[in-house]
């Protein structure tokens, strides 16, 4: 068996120390230990990483994931639900991430709005004061 050290799984899956620690804390990965109380991944883990990434690219926090990551294969790259309660729970994340889509649009709106009720003469400091806030 193949044991791979933190710093070769963050190497290889392309990401932190620091994060796959912080997935450890959320109960997300459960590394071996050596003696010298290193810790120990295995090669499965790599495709672990890579799970837990595509979730939280999905929108999912680490909470929801400790919950759905049981439930899910790795089908050539697709994640396919393996228990039928996932589903659902899928459903209702979409449901939260679509409204809080809607409501920044809503935000951007009314931004917008205020933007374009400025006098035109200080449409060309557009330019200046979008620089200023980033």
């Amino acid at each position: 068996m193949t044991t791979l050290l933190i710093g070769e799984l963050a190497r290889r899956t392309d990401t932190t120390e620091r994060l796959l620690r912080y997935y450890e804390e959320q109960g997300l990965l459960s590394p071996g230990r050596t003696a010298a109380g290193y810790r120990l991944y295995e090669e499965a883990d790599v495709a672990q990483v890579r799970r837990i990434r595509t979730l939280l690219t999905s929108g999912l926090n680490t909470a929801t994931i400790a919950q759905v990551l049981p439930c899910l294969r790795d089908d050539d790259g697709r994640l396919v639900p393996t228990c039928p309660q996932l589903v659902g729970e899928l459903h209702r994340e979409r449901a939260r991430l679509t409204d809080s889509i809607e409501a920044l649009r809503a935000s951007r709106d009314l931004l917008d709005e205020v933007i374009t009720a400025a006098p035109a003469e200080f449409a060309d400091r557009a330019g200046t004061a979008a620089d200023r806030v980033a």
